[in-house]
């Protein structure tokens, strides 16, 4: 190839630049449980003693199962259809730190989707109180009751955890917000639901 041949141009991505209907609903859906359930936890945990802490913590641990429920779903989901690709005008925009901490900070919260929930309900089982989903719906205690290894272990890995999903989901949002009001890239919309006549026939 001479130097006066362009390069060939690359393969264009087939995959479409908004997220589907379905990824959407859950991303949102998913996103306001977590958001939540964490105001709640840090509320219901300086309450005294009462009708209302107890009412607030059956709540909180509802939400966690529903959360846990949402997130395999998501993840299946996720597994089944391909995300849209980032434009490559973003893509030559980003730094490699930002691209390779988009990675990072996607895949702690996909693990901490599971982890958070799945800590609350072991450190419950623990406790030997289970978790009764909706008052309804037993569900199985998966480790043994010993309070002393609830309160030392389990229940610093269930805070810790979901503290530490606040500050990944703060740094997402910062970053959703800023490829927004800042560089005004578009990406956001991406996670919008679409116009009605661009929705017709998606999923």
């Amino acid at each position: 190839m001479s130097a006066d041949t362009p390069s060939p141009l690359p393969a264009a991505d087939a995959r479409p630049l908004r997220y589907g209907n379905v990824a959407i609903v859950l991303h949102w859906l998913l996103a306001a449980m977590i958001v939540g359930s964490l105001g709640v936890g840090l509320y219901m945990t300086g309450l005294p003693f009462s009708p209302l802490r107890l009412k607030l913590y059956s709540w909180h641990k509802w939400a966690g199962v529903a959360i846990l429920l949402l997130s395999a779903l998501r993840l299946l989901w996720r597994l089944g259809h391909r995300p849209p690709a980032l434009p490559a005008r973003i893509m030559a925009a980003m730094p490699r730190w930002q691209v390779a901490g988009r990675r990072v900070s996607h895949s702690s919260m996909y693990l901490l989707f599971f982890a958070v929930p799945l800590f609350g309900w072991a450190y419950s089982s623990s406790l030997g109180v289970p978790v009764v989903w909706f008052g309804v719906l037993p569900l199985p205690d998966f480790v043994p009751v010993d309070k002393d290894f609830a309160e030392a272990v389990l229940k610093p890995l269930h805070k810790g955890s979901a503290y530490l999903l606040a500050a990944v989901t703060l740094l997402h949002v910062a970053a959703a917000l800023k490829h927004h009001w800042i560089d005004r890239d578009g990406l956001l919309k991406r996670m919008w639901p679409a116009p009605r006549k661009e929705s017709a026939g998606r999923s």
